[in-house]
């Protein structure tokens, strides 16, 4: 294996067709089970409980195999996309030592079943995936970082199964920025989720919030857009759309209340990052906001990450700080910067310190997800 370079902060499973119908009881949830259909046109769907998936849920993202246009059949979904072993192959052709990972079926924050009305389904699929995650690619190697999703609400089944995955080796929680989008829940800054902020605290886990899991904050595709653009349509609007989450974090007194909690932004990118925090700080001040103790800037800094993946960084490291950015491959999604990754890296870091290239490829996400191998040491499993 060659020598790694860089933990990559926020890259996507595929789950495969067994994920749920092996785990799932075939007696209580019959055809409720997410699984692969085959349509009348030929091609391959994803449904969960009977629903089928909308193009923006698509059940794979092999864009980076197939030029913005999703594969039609399972057999052709590139073994890398699911296969752990396979995976960290690509891993070591583009210097990445440590992988996070979050779904794809599952939705981007877990939000395929955080539309459940049925608490005991949603559980039971939300468990199953976690289940899955170690199983079938923590057990192969400890290069990959699973992350857990979560039941939505309410906030005592959320810890539960925190608690559950955290002890079966999960290191961070995923969660949508906006639960109410997903179904009739309290507002995400209601003080009901505040046992949920307090348990990721007790654990040291970060939370982590990806953007694009709320499509009523995209803008939607014109009808006859060409299939290239809107695939370039939704993948410039699900980062810009993180706006919305990294705002209502900073005001809505969260961070203060829970000042241990570690808040991860994936696929955010970095560039609009300075100038939302020096607006934030503006915008406070004029509305003359009280009670705080410290500006929305200086609460970020404290708590909160952004990941990049094809950023130039050297502007934003010196407004942002290097201490508060990750970076990713974003692999497999079309954006991801796979197979260049290593000239992508020159590229962006260019005009970047030494001591802060280590903190945003290496030191950031080791301390956040209790890495102990160093950069350059050999992290291959044994």
């Amino acid at each position: 294996m060659p020598t790694t370079k860089f933990i990559s902060a926020d890259d996507h499973v595929q789950e495969h067709p067994n994920v749920w119908k092996d785990r799932l009881s075939k007696t209580r949830w019959a055809e409720r089970i997410p699984q692969l259909k085959r349509g009348a046109d030929g091609a391959d769907y994803w449904y969960a409980d009977g629903r089928k998936l909308t193009l923006a849920e698509n059940g794979t993202v092999a864009a980076f195999k197939f030029a913005n246009a999703e594969p039609q059949q399972w057999e052709q979904v590139p073994r890398e996309l699911y296969s752990a072993s396979e995976r960290l192959k690509v891993m070591d052709l583009n210097g990445v030592g440590y992988s996070v990972l979050y779904p794809t079926v599952a939705g981007l924050a877990g939000e395929t079943f955080g539309r459940s009305t049925d608490a005991q389904f949603e559980l039971a699929c939300v468990q199953a995936y976690n289940d899955w995650l170690i199983e079938e690619w923590g057990s192969v190697s400890d290069r990959f970082i699973p992350l857990c999703i979560l039941p939505l609400y309410p906030a005592e089944a959320a810890v539960a199964e925190i608690e559950r995955a955290v002890k079966k080796g999960h290191k961070g929680v995923i969660y949508p920025a906006i639960p109410m989008h997903q179904r009739e829940v309290p507002h995400i800054n209601e003080p009901e989720y505040d046992r949920l902020w307090q348990c990721c605290e007790a654990l040291e886990v970060p939370l982590c919030l990806h953007a694009g899991c709320s499509p009523h904050v995209q803008m939607a595709a014109y009808a006859g857009i060409p299939p290239q653009l809107r695939a370039a349509l939704q993948a410039v609007t699900r980062p810009a759309s993180a706006v919305f989450d990294v705002s209502n974090i900073l005001l809505s007194r969260i961070l203060l209340r829970h000042q241990k909690l570690k808040v991860i932004f994936a696929e955010s990118s970095v560039g609009w990052g300075a100038f939302l925090l020096e607006y934030a700080d503006h915008q406070f001040e004029q509305d003359r906001c009280s009670g705080y103790g410290l500006k929305p800037s200086e609460m970020f800094k404290r708590q909160c990450f952004f990941t990049g993946w094809y950023d130039r960084l050297a502007s934003a490291v010196r407004h942002i700080g290097a201490d508060s950015i990750l970076w990713a491959t974003n692999f497999p999604l079309a954006g991801s910067t796979c197979p260049n990754t290593l000239e992508f890296l020159e590229r962006c870091f260019c005009g970047v310190s030494e001591t802060d290239r280590r903190k945003v490829l290496w030191e950031n996400a080791a301390r956040l997800y209790r890495i102990s191998a160093k950069p350059h040491g050999n992290n291959s499993e044994q």
